[in-house]
């Protein structure tokens, strides 16, 4: 892998993808939906800032934990002239969305720890649904998977 100078201002899209790990495609959406920008040569080539990396990798991290692009572009497009963010900013958008993977973190215990032997769908059909569910009390309380789904009722979902 070829290496970017670390002192080049600007960077084309093949040296933004090298650097970031994100492919040239991925990239060209990323701009299409905001998140990046760049500037067009004379030839029409784009040229990226060189803090672009660090709004790919923050738009990466952020991917990986599951917030949505849409979040993802709320979020950038609320700093000032549209700039990378700083150290300051992420700690800011790491509370602002820590609230969210929390509860993320919660439901996926939840699915890892009661999907083996019940999905809450009120079927009836599992040994578990018949002692836990009988009559099926739960689709009293709405459709869906009621043990699992965020809006169920606690007190419902013994």
């Amino acid at each position: 892998m070829d290496t970017v100078a670390w002192n080049k201002s600007e960077l084309t899209v093949g040296e933004l993808s090298n650097r970031s790990g994100v492919a040239v495609s991925a990239l060209h959406f990323y701009e299409r939906q905001g998140l990046i920008t760049s500037r067009r040569t004379s030839g029409n080539q784009r040229r990226y800032k060189r803090a672009t990396l660090r709004r790919v990798a923050l738009i990466r991290i952020a991917q990986r934990v599951g917030i949505p692009l849409a979040e993802i572009n709320r979020a950038l497009s609320c700093l000032p002239d549209g700039r990378t963010p700083n150290q300051q900013d992420w700690e800011e958008l790491s509370r602002e969305w820590q609230a969210d993977l929390d509860e993320r973190i919660r439901r996926l215990q939840q699915l890892r720890d009661d999907f083996t032997d019940c999905i809450g769908c009120g079927c009836l059909s599992l040994r578990r649904c018949a002692l836990t569910n009988m009559h099926d009390e739960l689709g009293e309380h709405g459709p869906g998977p009621r043990r699992l789904i965020e809006d169920a009722d606690p007190a419902c979902c013994g």
